[in-house]
């Protein structure tokens, strides 16, 4: 026992952390081939050249704090989803909207309730607090969505003491998406003592993949417009490729953002961070020509895992989960022997599953490559997908 443990609070005691894997940054400068990396849902394609050139010019300005307010991106955003600007909360990343929700809403006897194998963060944000994480569990029938949401479940984990419920939509890790009639049956049994959380960080993916597949994705915004109790969570992190800027935002009951305001740390996202955020919001060219890439890989990627026998599950996404049928961590390992970097999901509870994120062609054939090395099966020039140009 340190001698700080009787100092810091339980929660601080009792959390175990997250340990994101490294960055491209902490790998070794000449490792060859250099590290690929597919193993954080970031975007391979960097973000915007507006929002490259927007950080360019408002770097002149770093010597002075960033708008605390967020007041023209806050503005922009409204205009955007054609909300009051009052529903607009900006913050570090949308995690960083889950850590204030949480704080303004839950303590020591009370609880939030999601799904087994979700998001990760949800359960460090609520325990953070000293409050309880439920997690119902996943459908258990064996058609194509037994790695979804049991809504029902959900609604039977809800007791008087709950407050919050998220629902990732897309789920990370699993890529599974509830379509909008299955969120609107839910909401209607949702009891009024509940907020509910939609966290829609990879939205844009979510509704190329519905577009194709004739079905409806989301209708978040108009639970909000009609006064629902539901905060609806975007990110600029996942096809924007800002994530290492750290900005999000959250769009709700203005009276209830007012209160989550209060928690905030002053000046938290940077004065970059805003600019680009701003740029990359006018750049439609850059989102369709990543999610459109996003979907064609996913297909190429699903087929070719599938052929080498493992169970792909159909994303709406921008990273695959697949269960390898073995030890996880082992596949992740030999897969960074070859210099690709995956999230094998043993924390999530799925010790033979790892996930992938969607990269580049050229990416994703190493990775299919390096799968097919580590199966010892040869790789065969006639499986090699069509040359498709990555940079624009």
């Amino acid at each position: 026992m340190s001698r700080y443990f009787d100092l810091v609070s339980k929660p601080a005691r009792d959390l175990a952390g997250y340990f994101p894997t490294p960055s491209p940054s902490q790998t070794p400068a000449d490792a060859q081939p250099p590290l690929i990396k597919l193993d954080a849902n970031e975007n391979p394609f960097g973000p915007s050249p507006l929002a490259l050139e927007a950080m360019q010019s408002a770097l002149a300005a770093a010597n002075f704090y960033p708008d605390d307010d967020c007041a023209k991106l806050r503005r922009k955003l409204a205009a955007y989803h054609a909300v009051p600007m009052e529903q607009v909360l900006v913050t570090v990343g949308s995690t960083g909207m889950l850590a204030l929700l949480c704080q303004t809403m839950l303590a020591p006897g009370l609880n939030a309730v999601t799904s087994e194998r979700s998001f990760i963060i949800y359960g460090m944000a609520v325990r953070a607090t000293g409050a309880q994480l439920i997690q119902a569990p996943l459908r258990k029938d064996k058609d194509q969505n037994k790695d979804g949401f049991d809504l029902a479940a959900i609604l039977h984990a809800i007791n008087d003491d709950t407050r919050i419920i998220f629902l990732a939509n897309p789920n990370n890790p699993t890529g599974t998406m509830l379509e909008a009639w299955e969120v609107d049956q839910f909401l209607a049994e949702v009891p009024p003592h509940v907020v509910v959380v939609l966290d829609e960080a990879y939205y844009d993916f979510a509704v190329h993949f519905a577009a194709l597949r004739k079905v409806e994705y989301s209708r978040s915004l108009e639970y909000l417009r009609r006064g629902a109790r539901v905060i609806v969570l975007r990110t600029f992190s996942k096809a924007h490729g800002l994530a290492g800027l750290r900005v999000g935002y959250g769009l709700g009951p203005s009276e209830l953002l007012t209160y989550c305001a209060r928690m905030r740390n002053p000046f938290s996202v940077s004065s970059l961070a805003q600019a680009a955020a701003l740029a990359a919001l006018d750049d439609d060219g850059h989102i369709a020509r990543v999610v459109s890439n996003n979907a064609s890989q996913a297909q190429i990627l699903t087929d070719r895992l599938s052929e080498l026998g493992h169970r792909v599950v159909p994303t709406a996404a921008n990273f695959l989960y697949c269960d390898v049928g073995e030890d996880a961590s082992g596949v992740a390992g030999r897969l960074r022997g070859e210099a690709i970097s995956v999230r094998p999901l043993s924390a999530w509870g799925a010790p033979t599953s790892i996930r992938v994120t969607i990269g580049t062609p050229e990416q994703n054939e190493f990775f299919l490559s390096a799968m097919r090395k580590i199966a010892g099966i040869p790789s065969r020039a006639a499986d090699r997908p069509p040359d498709v140009p990555h940079r624009w």
